[in-house]
């Protein structure tokens, strides 16, 4: 084989084991959803564009722990991986098992970890895993859906584990998740963003300085 079949035939592989890694992470994100549709926000992962304008107002150079709720296939976790800093964390908390075996076997960094566990107990999550308080909490989570009380819950542990000048950062198809947020948020901005299958509503409440 020439050097120019060679190149094609490297290519078409690259080009096959994406496509292959692209069918596999959807058919996980599919099965997740069927099996456990209160608990996923969506049964397609965010667009580019959400993720782009969810992340924005983070400030990179102060985050040491970034915490996700409901990561599902980590479509959220490769940007927010490639915006830590080289000395942060990023833990992602989701009750079912298919996710977290799929992440634990599809993302290779040492600032990565996945808990099997619930957004209720992220005050005891965080500590367990050596860290005081969280910078940044983001959350895909169908607060519309979720069990009674549990909303609630999710929304002052986060308050009360994020530190001052944090923010809960919330992208959601319904308006529902703020009304749980201003309980204990008293500064919530919003967003929309059309690009995303469905158009999703995008909160960020932040943590008063002062707390």
């Amino acid at each position: 084989m020439n050097k120019s079949n060679q190149l094609a035939a490297s290519m078409r592989g690259s080009q096959e084991n994406r496509f292959g890694r692209l069918l596999g992470q959807w058919a996980v994100f599919f099965r997740g959803f069927l099996e456990h549709p209160k608990m996923v926000g969506s049964i397609i992962p965010s667009s580019r564009f959400t993720i782009a304008k969810m992340l924005e107002p983070v400030k990179w150079d102060e985050c040491k722990l970034f915490v996700e709720y409901g990561p599902g296939v980590g479509t959220f976790c490769g940007p927010v991986l490639e915006r830590l800093r080289q000395d942060g964390a990023l833990l992602v908390i989701d009750t079912n098992p298919l996710f977290i075996d799929y992440l634990n076997r599809t993302i290779a960094d040492n600032r990565f970890t996945a808990v099997l566990g619930s957004a209720e107990n992220v005050e005891r999550i965080v500590r367990e895993h050596g860290h005081d308080h969280a910078d940044y909490i983001l959350s895909g989570l169908p607060f519309s859906t979720l069990p009674a009380g549990v909303g609630p819950a999710i929304a002052k542990a986060t308050h009360d584990i994020l530190r001052p000048g944090g923010a809960f950062l919330v992208y959601q198809f319904s308006a529902a998740a703020r009304d749980f947020m201003a309980v204990h948020f008293a500064r919530i901005e919003q967003g929309f963003e059309l690009f995303n299958i469905l158009p999703c509503q995008l909160f960020w409440g932040w943590k008063d300085e002062a707390a």
